[in-house]
């Protein structure tokens, strides 16, 4: 569930809230100045091809399956994806965050809720030193209707992140060795990093509200806002070494439009819909929607008005986190229903998704630096 909300922050929250944004964009702003890609680079971007299968391939097939919070379907989807991590990306970490909840329908009884965060940071750092581009989805499915699958809502953007992991994974290697063999790192700048965040419980269990929705998002924003990181360190906890939160959800249908939501983050929107535009002139793109994924390229600053859509982004942002929320409005037309299923997915678009995400966290970590050479003209992973 999801809901729109007219209010951005409730009333006489507004400017306490722009300015810290406000704030934390100043904190951030060394980090930021990336080298776009060149078009040489976005024609290796790979599409996972075949590993979004929805019968067989490795990366989607095994999460079409129901994924209830405390039910065997849950467990198989964490073991999926520790598994791909462990085996295939030895070198990023692997967190658990657990937390417990009673839900509207569970009585007395607490459900488990359990958050996998997958980290790949500089050899060099020090605990609280890297900035992170943190990726996000949910991964847990809805209750009702029984056997409801959600591919779009959100295994679709679920296994997208573990494609964007995996491309990711050969280009910070190297940069991080040629970074140790010139003696770089331990600067602001620098020390930059990527996590992956699978989040539990996002879905009401009877009616969306504050307290029957974001479980796992919840517990996790309050645990990293009351984990301090030792003294002198740059960032004083999780939280705030989250450069970008970027909320890939409600992914994978045809002709998704998907809006710009924050005045303060459209910066980031402008570079990933800029990324779609230069993807579809070069025609790395499968797809030929009515118009483009993201069409506000050029809005006009003015023109943001307090309106957004609730998802597990919320306590993040309620405690100053900066967010691209890439979620479509309207919302697909298989939205809760048993039709979001494998079946009813538009491969073209979970592949050019998939490219145009990759692409942006390429750019963000400014892996121009490493650009491969010209004569290597072969997508940067088999798929």
């Amino acid at each position: 569930m999801k809901r729109r909300c007219l209010n951005f922050v409730m009333p006489g929250r507004v400017i306490p809230m722009l300015l810290l944004l406000a704030l934390h964009q100043l904190l951030i702003s060394p980090v930021i100045a990336y080298t776009a890609l060149s078009d040489h680079f976005l024609r290796l971007v790979p599409s996972g091809g075949a590993d979004f299968d929805i019968e067989n391939g490795k990366l989607l097939a095994p999460i079409l399956i129901p994924r209830v919070p405390g039910t065997p379907g849950q467990t198989a989807a964490q073991q999926h994806f520790v598994d791909f991590f462990a085996k295939e990306l030895p070198k990023w970490s692997i967190e658990w965050y657990n937390s417990t909840s009673t839900t509207p329908i569970s009585g007395n009884k607490q459900v488990p809720f359990q958050n996998l965060l997958f980290k790949r940071e500089p050899p060099w750092v020090k605990e609280g030193q890297s900035n992170l581009l943190t990726l996000v989805a949910h991964y847990d499915s809805k209750i009702t209707p029984k056997g409801f699958i959600g591919a779009t809502d959100s295994a679709v953007p679920c296994a997208i992140l573990m494609h964007v992991a995996r491309t990711l994974d050969k280009f910070v290697t190297q940069m991080h060795d040629e970074m140790s063999a010139l003696g770089e790192g331990g600067t602001v700048p620098m020390d930059m990093g990527v996590q992956i965040l699978l989040l539990d419980g996002e879905e009401a269990f009877k009616q969306w509200s504050d307290t029957d929705s974001t479980y796992g998002a919840r517990a996790l924003a309050d645990t990293w806002e009351n984990s301090p990181h030792p003294a002198m360190s740059f960032y004083r906890n999780p939280l705030d070494q989250i450069n970008m939160f970027v909320l890939l959800d409600l992914l994978g249908a045809a002709n998704p439009t998907v809006p710009t939501f924050f005045q303060t983050t459209h910066w980031a929107y402008k570079a990933m819909a800029t990324i779609e535009d230069r993807m579809r002139k070069l025609g790395l793109l499968e797809s030929n929607p009515k118009r483009p994924f993201l069409p506000d390229l050029e809005k006009d600053m003015a023109t943001f008005k307090h309106a957004y859509i609730e998802d597990d982004h919320k306590p993040f942002m309620a405690r100053g986190v900066p967010v691209l929320h890439v979620i479509p409005s309207p919302f697909p037309q298989v939205w809760h229903t048993m039709d979001d299923d494998g079946a009813h997915l538009d491969m073209p678009t979970v592949r050019d998704w998939a490219k145009i995400v990759t692409a942006f966290a390429l750019e963000w970590l400014d892996m121009m630096e490493v650009e491969p050479k010209e004569e290597a003209e072969t997508p940067a992973t088999s798929q």
